[in-house]
């Protein structure tokens, strides 16, 4: 199956969700929540991921995970990224239980798309404080992609995780946490970085990157965020409408993109100094805000 068959069949099969001028809705993906050992990439950026997730909760964001969330190709059990990341999952519990939370699996989670996987490892947690099980994404579901509908202007925006261009990570997936586990894992810690991964690779980078232009361009101006690759992309009105909210594991700061007001952007939280000599966790707009209507012009 093509690149485009993927995608489409994504598209296809896509949870819809109707959204307005009056929404507001964070997408960050990439996390690869890990067990908080020295191969957990997202350990260095917690604070930041956390101070930021809670600002949108209190804002009244819907929350949209674009895959690999949790990184379950190193760690074989989700109860010990649970375990190192509790506060977390019981925030984004929160968004679940007002129903502002939409999960999309990627390869590095991809068996969430097991419904009976997901079922049985994320309903319910042991609190040992009170010796019980407890409820934690009660009838969850993760889907492939989510297709944001604008109810008045009819305008789509296509969620995926972006793995689907990318025939090794798809299709594959299984032989690459079997060398992630048994030997990238191990050479982590000495520098050593996996060279099937587009976020490693910038060869691979560009071929996915180009495959989805292809699609998106197939589907007639069909605006696509993803993550996958790990590089932020915002597109000008006129080019392809292919955008990227990057990751939360980038060095010392988190990226991702807000949709508020009928427009876009792209945002970062990183760990900034004040003038006292005091840190404190910053949001910085790095593109936008632009409309979203401005994307149904015709491309370059």
């Amino acid at each position: 199956m093509s690149a485009n068959s993927r995608l489409s069949r994504a598209y296809k099969n896509a949870k819809k969700v109707p959204f307005d001028d009056t929404s507001k809705i964070i997408l960050f993906s990439d996390c690869h929540r890990g067990d908080n050992s020295f191969a957990d990439d997202f350990a260095k950026n917690r604070n930041i991921y956390f101070h930021a997730l809670k600002h949108y909760y209190n804002e009244g964001f819907s929350y949209c995970e674009l895959g690999d969330g949790d990184e379950l190709w190193e760690n074989i059990s989700f109860s010990s990224i649970f375990e190192a990341h509790k506060n977390v999952f019981k925030l984004l519990r929160q968004f679940h239980v007002e129903n502002r939370l939409h999960m999309i699996w990627g390869n590095h989670d991809m068996v969430y798309k097991d419904p009976e996987f997901v079922k049985k490892k994320l309903s319910h947690y042991f609190e040992p404080i009170d010796e019980c099980e407890k409820e934690l994404f009660e009838g969850i579901t993760y889907n492939e992609a989510v297709v944001l509908k604008h109810t008045a202007t009819g305008q789509e925006v296509f969620l995926a995780h972006g793995h689907q261009a990318d025939w090794w990570n798809y299709t594959f997936w299984r032989c690459g946490r079997f060398l992630v586990r048994v030997l990238w894992k191990p050479l982590q810690v000495w520098g050593i970085a996996d060279p099937t991964s587009p976020a490693k690779n910038y060869l691979e980078l560009k071929k996915v990157e180009r495959r989805l232009k292809k699609w998106i361009r197939s589907k007639n101006l069909l605006l696509t965020v993803v993550g996958h690759t790990h590089r932020p992309r915002f597109p000008e009105p006129g080019e392809v409408p292919l955008f990227n909210d990057g990751s939360c594991v980038h060095p010392r700061s988190i990226t991702g993109i807000e949709i508020e007001n009928g427009t876009i952007a792209l945002i970062k939280w990183h760990i900034a100094t004040t003038d006292g000599g005091t840190l404190k966790v910053q949001r910085v707009l790095l593109e936008g805000p632009q409309k979203l209507a401005d994307y149904q012009k015709a491309q370059k």
